[in-house]
């Protein structure tokens, strides 16, 4: 089952299980997921997909801020239920100790030396954790050790 028909599929459990909520986000990540298709004219990857739903988590995570600063706690509540709901069609994020494991491995690799090679060394960082590296995470430890 392709990573629509899997979010249409919990859409309608949520549906029959009477949860509004998730329904109502449900439908706005299809939506999201939908618009990228007709924009782009092609059928949508895994990758994009989880690529489009991180982008979501990033806005719920600001207005959850923005919200908290308000002190608006009833729709900063609601905005973490959708986060919350987005971040289970989220791939697992590497911890700490692994990412530092692969940002040593490219180093070695790349025989960067210096602060000025993390525009080499990122890169790889991020393509080779497959959307599972946090680029904040990353790039700290690599100032740490090329700092």
């Amino acid at each position: 089952m392709d990573f629509i028909e899997t979010i249409k599929t919990d859409m309608y459990s949520a549906m029959k299980l009477g949860q509004k909520e998730k329904v109502n986000t449900l439908r706005t990540l299809l939506a999201k997921l939908k618009d990228f298709q007709i924009n782009e004219k092609k059928s949508l990857t895994k990758q994009e997909g989880i690529s489009i739903i991180r982008t979501l988590v990033k806005q719920h995570t600001e207005s959850i801020e923005m919200y908290k600063k308000a002190s608006r706690k009833d729709l900063a509540e609601k905005e973490m239920a959708e986060c919350e709901i987005l971040n289970t069609y989220l791939p697992q994020m590497m911890n700490e100790k692994s990412i530092r494991e692969l940002v040593q491995i490219v180093i070695s690799e790349t025989n960067a030396d210096k602060i000025s090679d993390i525009g080499k060394v990122m890169p790889l960082v991020m393509q080779r954790g497959g959307g599972t590296v946090d680029g904040k995470i990353a790039n700290k430890i690599l100032r740490e050790i090329l700092g």
